[in-house]
């Protein structure tokens, strides 16, 4: 599979001179691969290597093959889901072990089709291998509560927390009432995504949940949005300190500390000197002394101390920056 930039490289020129010129839109240019609402365009390489020596394409299989590799939107389409329930359910450990990146260095997140199947039959609730049915009040294990709660949303937008406490068996508070509301913001953020202009509350009001719920679901969704803002910059750092061999190739995650404050880790190779790299939106670049635990507490307070040193000279500062100021720290592979 190829992305722009691997499409670009190919024909030997930059990402934007290949769009520019539109010429991965050309008549007759191999169609992306990946689904249509993906955030990274995917191609197929072999396809795209046909079109340029003008030779015949070969098609794409028209099966479903087990192996085939799912995005984010498709898994969610594969389980017949909403995309915001496969962001939680992406984070059970059944799914983590199967997840790839495409391209390797630093892409997008996908699934193995069997592993999405697999992940269906296993899951509590309604459904194939569903063993919890509503109205059982069996307590749902922790890691799949947010998902559960994903499935009565997709069932009553309007649900309450009595009713979301009986079926599942969990405490009104914190649990439901957390949990609804969680999923409700990464559902308005999506929409909103989806759709840029439309307000917050005007998504609520769409998907159907209760007025006296748009207050914390909006909350939920600022804080939702805020944090995916900063991941197109997160990830070109990453990739750029994974393709000069000093990180290892991740997807970034962005964790939010007290007070919405957006902070990420990027684990090193070895041999560079200290195990990882922290980015705090507050204070910008600088060295952990943990691989576990990078971010460690927030105390409110700029952490200090043995191994912390702060890189670049502004919070968020270019890939290159970034590399020169820590080139003194570790090496290079």
């Amino acid at each position: 599979m190829q992305t722009l930039a691997d499409l670009a490289a190919q024909l030997g020129m930059a990402p934007g001179t290949l769009t520019n010129k539109g010429l991965h839109i050309q008549e007759g240019h191999p169609a992306p691969i990946s689904s249509p609402t993906a955030r990274t365009l995917l191609w197929d390489s072999e396809q795209t290597a046909a079109f340029y020596a003008k030779e015949p394409i070969p098609p794409l299989p028209v099966t479903d093959d087990d192996e085939d590799l799912l995005d984010w939107h498709e898994a969610a389409a594969e389980l017949g889901v909403a995309p915001a329930s496969w962001n939680i359910y992406k984070k059970d450990p059944a799914l983590t072990e199967h997840m790839v990146l495409v391209p390797a260095r630093g892409g997008t997140q996908h699934w193995p089709r069997r592993a999405v199947h697999e992940f269906m039959a296993s899951r509590p609730g309604r459904g194939a291998g569903g063993g919890r049915r509503t109205g059982s009040g069996d307590m749902v294990p922790r890691d799949q509560i947010l998902p559960r709660i994903g499935e009565l949303l997709e069932e009553n937008p309007a649900i309450t927390l009595a009713e979301v406490s009986d079926i599942l068996g969990v405490a009104k508070f914190p649990t439901a009432q957390a949990g609804l509301v969680q999923v409700r913001g990464l559902r308005i953020a999506d929409l909103v995504e989806a759709e840029p202009g439309l307000e917050l509350a005007e998504a609520a009001e769409r998907l159907g949940y209760p007025k006296v719920t748009h207050r914390g679901a909006v909350a939920a969704a600022e804080a939702e949005l805020h944090a995916r803002s900063a991941v197109p910059y997160l990830q070109k750092v990453a990739d750029a300190l994974a393709r000069a061999g000093v990180a290892e190739p991740v997807q970034v995650e962005v964790r939010q500390l007290a007070g919405g404050h957006l902070a990420a880790a990027v684990p090193l190779t070895p041999g560079q000197g200290v195990p990882a790299l922290v980015w705090d939106e507050r204070y910008g670049w600088r060295t952990a002394t943990s691989r576990r635990h990078p971010i460690g507490k927030d105390t409110g307070t700029r952490p200090e101390g043995d191994g912390i040193r702060y890189l670049g000279t502004s919070t968020c500062p270019e890939p290159e920056d970034l590399l020169g100021s820590f080139g003194g720290e570790g090496k290079r592979r």
